[in-house]
């Protein structure tokens, strides 16, 4: 791990430089604060990956330090290492308890800190390893698998908020919900490897229809949802009817045969101060894709706008 950033913090000018001599040889980058005030503004503007800091400074003790670093839940590890001239067990104690994660006493060995700040810049290297993995498990927890839409656990965490955000500054949210047009009778006579790649061919044609602002996602099996912002009730079916078109003109080859896929649609909005659950918009709008599928199919409903 290269690049690391390391904090000193000591008022005394003999430790700083005998902290810098001795981490100046490695390819780190090191800053230095003189007093905890100071050391808590270089963490929250640099983030350092490790701190070394005195036990005693003007203003903040080291122990203050390590708890304001530590009460920050959403900031990145920060490895701390604690410099102290009183090794009694009580005070390592303390230290420790206070968030840090090492201590050193004064005067140290060189050697010894350097093996304690490796040691330091080992662990968040593998911290960051962790957070990225879980992040990236995140991610596909929320991401439908086949089609690479988010999933309707993402689309239920997103759009609440969204919708809360239309309320408070009265823009328009719109529900579209969509399903394949005898989809069933795909699989029953291609084979489900063709009808994923009727899937997967719509969820394309759904997120060339859609802006950075918007979500669609696939909420099972043939069905998808789409939340439109910022549209009149006039552009939600202008948006609906391109996406229906687009998908009505795609030839699939499926199995040598060439078929046509269509989709239905049926579409709810709100606009105004107080609004309503994201379920009962769903509702609705699952009540209209009813009606659009009890009229024929291949077409869409589009439920009046609620004014609230």
């Amino acid at each position: 791990m290269s690049g690391t950033t390391i904090l000193v913090a000591d008022d005394s000018p003999v430790y700083r430089k005998l902290v810098e001599q001795a981490v100046s040889e490695n390819a780190w980058t090191v800053c230095f604060a003189n007093t905890g005030s100071e050391a808590i503004e270089i963490v929250e503007r640099v983030h350092p990956a490790i701190v070394i800091t005195d036990w005693v400074m003007p203003d903040l003790t080291g122990i203050e330090l390590c708890q304001k670093i530590r009460a920050d839940r959403n900031a990145a590890y920060t490895y701390i290492i604690l410099l102290t001239s009183n090794a009694e067990k009580e005070n390592v104690v303390k230290g420790l308890s206070a968030g840090a994660d090492d201590y050193l006493t004064k005067p140290f060995h060189r050697d010894e800190l350097l093996a304690r700040v490796r040691v330091g810049e080992r662990l968040i290297d593998l911290q960051r390893q962790i957070e990225a993995k879980n992040r990236e498990l995140e991610e596909l927890a929320l991401t439908d698998s086949l089609t690479g839409l988010p999933n309707r656990r993402a689309v239920e965490s997103w759009a609440p908020r969204l919708l809360s955000g239309a309320a408070r500054h009265g823009f328009p949210f719109w529900v579209v919900a969509i399903d394949l047009d005898h989809f069933k009778s795909i699989n029953d006579r291609f084979g489900h490897e063709a009808g994923d790649t009727v899937l997967k061919r719509f969820a394309e044609i759904l997120k060339t229809n859609g802006r950075k602002s918007d979500i669609c996602g696939r909420t099972g099996g043939e069905e998808f949802v789409q939340i439109l912002t910022h549209a009149k009730q006039a552009e939600v079916g202008l948006v609906i009817e391109r996406i229906r078109q687009q998908l009505m003109s795609e030839k699939f080859l499926l199995n040598g045969a060439e078929v046509t896929v269509t989709a239905s649609f049926g579409a709810a909005g709100f606009c105004g101060k107080t609004s309503p659950e994201f379920a009962e918009l769903v509702k609705q709008a699952d009540a209209a894709l009813y009606r659009a599928k009890h009229l024929g199919r291949n077409r869409a409903e589009i439920q009046p706008v609620v004014l609230a």
